[in-house]
């Protein structure tokens, strides 16, 4: 059964089919047409060169006829109804959390968060991102120690396999580098012949030149070699992210193909969204930058060609927290690379309008998205486990303005994360704050409603402009800064990801008045009314309306061109008078519903003359249009 609004498969309806346990080699082999056969040595070639492309292909293709084999016919049967079109909708809204974010007693973090999600926010979302769910040693579980096992502290496979059946499931392909405590890592170490070109290694820290460290651009200030004692003494391994991150090594076709086994094993286990983390710096070849890489980019093409081929309902998307031209490179030609990517420079650019209130930037910004085709979407998200990013707004904001952010996050309470700049320097990277407290100060003399609405209006942009949107779990709550949680230097992210008391979340729901229940009412109207509207298809139309200064205003159109939707947001703490002429919107309609509130307005000579409160957030609609 295909859900007739989305065309993958509808985990709500009960409709998912899941992969056999087993290879059943009785059934029909994988037939690769030439043409795709072609296309994947081509894909190898281009990344290894001709011998070592022609070395590697059987093994790939290999791993390709194994995961054929393991899919029951009725799954083929219902990926042969998927249309590519309706792979996300409007209807889609992404959850993003830890597997372990809200602490219960009685039943594994996997299952605490799955009876969560079902009793208080099914309504609000169809799919969840849980970050990484495996064994880990650092990084709050992106220094993964075996990819291949549901972290037991977490719950097991099974705990996924039931999440799945209620909600589409987006995971983490953390497939740029490995926990130094890792199996595969210490056999390394050990001088285990298969494991011996892994990881990238040195046998003197001198190996890297100074001019080759400068040219490398890295996320970090710490050294780029961090040292480790093997079998045959000292060596120098690669770690772009900390000491106990440690790169894979890429060049090593032997890599490729094991991670390509791991990420089609996630498939197997429910994954309908896979997400390549930080994978601009998958290929690192010294005396470049060692990002954005011709061969990074092939090999994403190749796992989206392997998708295509095998898997052809889940989607790719990468994260690469870099400035928004680069960002959007990882769309390939719209059809050949990742069907989302991260919108990083979204972030920062709502937190400057919310702090400036002035939506000329984030406007003008927004005027000039244009994925590269119909079947490419932005992944709209404002915060996440890290931080708020600050690359993604180079050249689009100045770094004067950016520097006004930096200051304003630290008078909120927030704490400043830096990276290496071309000089050598010290430059602010990422923003470490909940978005609550972004939005928000602590000690200002506000009423509650007035600080809900104002963060409402800031996420509402997510969800009116062109893409998927997504809510990390802290911002479903509106949390607060967690001060405490950063206790040592380096930990900055640590003040946005501790652990939600489910209980005290539910008793805080019971009262209406409270931050948390005024944030889920207003989160889960805008959400129930954005699923019934068309217009707010990722493949809809979209216009930046030159409106107000003191408004972001949006004209979404479906994509076939029979519904259309004008969204206001006040990003003031004023009242703002506005005229919005028919003529602009191109329409002769002079009845307006506006969903949000309820109310109606009339057009009076050819314009509809509105006042919108602060932070009001409106969305009109032509009243014949209006189903009832």
């Amino acid at each position: 059964m295909v859900s007739s609004n989305n065309s993958r498969p509808s985990a709500q309806q009960g409709a998912r089919i899941g992969y056999d346990p087993q290879p059943d080699f009785t059934r029909p082999a994988l037939a690769i047409p030439e043409s795709i056969h072609q296309q994947l040595l081509a894909r190898l070639t281009r990344i290894y060169g001709v011998s070592q492309a022609k070395a590697s292909l059987p093994e790939l293709e290999r791993l390709c006829t194994v995961h054929h084999v393991c899919k029951p016919p009725a799954l083929i049967e219902q990926e042969q109804a998927f249309r590519p079109a309706e792979r996300f909708t409007e209807k889609d809204l992404f959850l993003i959390t830890y597997g372990d974010l809200i602490s219960g007693e009685e039943f594994s973090p996997l299952a605490t968060l799955a009876r969560f999600c079902d009793a208080h926010l099914k309504e609000i979302f169809n799919t969840i991102h849980i970050l990484p769910f495996f064994p880990y040693s650092s990084d709050r579980g992106f220094s993964i120690t075996d990819f291949e096992t549901v972290d037991p502290k977490l719950g097991s496979w099974d705990d996924i396999k039931r999440l799945a059946q209620g909600y589409q499931l987006m995971f983490d392909g953390v497939i740029n580098h490995m926990s130094a405590q890792s199996r595969w890592f210490q056999e390394f170490l050990n001088g285990h012949p298969y494991y011996r070109h892994f990881f990238i290694a040195y046998p003197s820290p001198d190996a890297l030149t100074s001019e080759q460290r400068r040219a490398i651009f890295r996320p970090r200030t710490s050294d780029i070699l961090t040292p480790f004692h093997a079998i045959d003494g000292p060596v120098y391994v690669w770690t772009t992210f900390s000491e106990d991150q440690v790169d894979l090594n890429y060049h090593n076709p032997c890599v490729l193909l094991r991670m390509i086994d791991v990420l089609l094993d996630y498939v197997r286990r429910g994954a309908d969204v896979i997400r390549l983390d930080a994978i601009t710096y998958l290929w690192s070849e010294p005396g470049t930058s060692c990002i954005h890489l011709p061969q990074t980019h092939e090999i994403v093409k190749l796992i989206r060609d392997i998708l295509n081929l095998l898997a052809p309902t889940v989607a790719l998307i990468t994260e690469t927290n870099v400035p928004h031209k680069e960002n959007i490179s990882y769309f390939g030609n719209g059809r050949d690379e990742a069907h989302m990517v991260y919108n990083f420079a979204l972030p920062p650019l709502v937190l400057h309008t919310f702090y400036k209130e002035d939506a000329g930037a984030l406007s003008g910004w927004a005027g000039t998205l244009n994925p590269p085709s119909d079947s490419t979407h932005f992944f709209n998200f404002l915060d996440s486990h890290d931080g708020i990013g600050l690359l993604g707004a180079k050249n689009i904001l100045s770094g004067e303005e950016i520097d006004f952010m930096v200051e304003r996050v630290k008078a909120h309470g927030g704490l400043i994360s830096y990276k290496t700049g071309s000089d050598g320097q010290p430059e602010p990277y990422e923003m470490n704050i909940t978005w609550f407290s972004a939005i928000n100060r602590a000690d200002a003399d506000e009423p509650i409603a007035l600080q809900v609405k104002r963060f409402v209006a800031s996420r509402a942009v997510a969800l009116v402009l062109k893409g998927v949107p997504a809510i990390y779990l802290h911002s479903v709550i509106g949390s607060c800064n967690d001060t405490q949680a950063v206790a040592a230097p380096g930990s900055n992210r640590a003040i946005n990801r501790a652990a939600i008391d489910g209980r005290a979340v539910e008793q805080a729901l019971r009262d209406p008045s409270s931050k948390i229940a005024l944030i889920k009412q207003s989160l889960q109207r805008l959400a129930g009314i954005r699923r019934t509207l068309r217009a707010f298809h990722p493949r809809g139309g979209q216009r930046i309306l030159p409106l107000s200064s003191d408004l972001f205003a949006v004209q979404r159109l479906a994509p076939e061109g029979d519904q259309l939707i004008v969204s206001l947001i006040n990003v003031t703490g004023r009242t703002c008078e506005v005229n919005v002429s028919l003529e602009l919107l191109g329409s002769s309609e002079t009845e307006w519903c506006e969903r949000v509130q309820g109310r109606t307005y009339r057009a009076d000579g050819g314009a509809l003359q509105l006042t919108l409160e602060p932070y009001d957030v409106l969305w009109l609609q032509p009243r014949r249009d209006v189903k009832p």
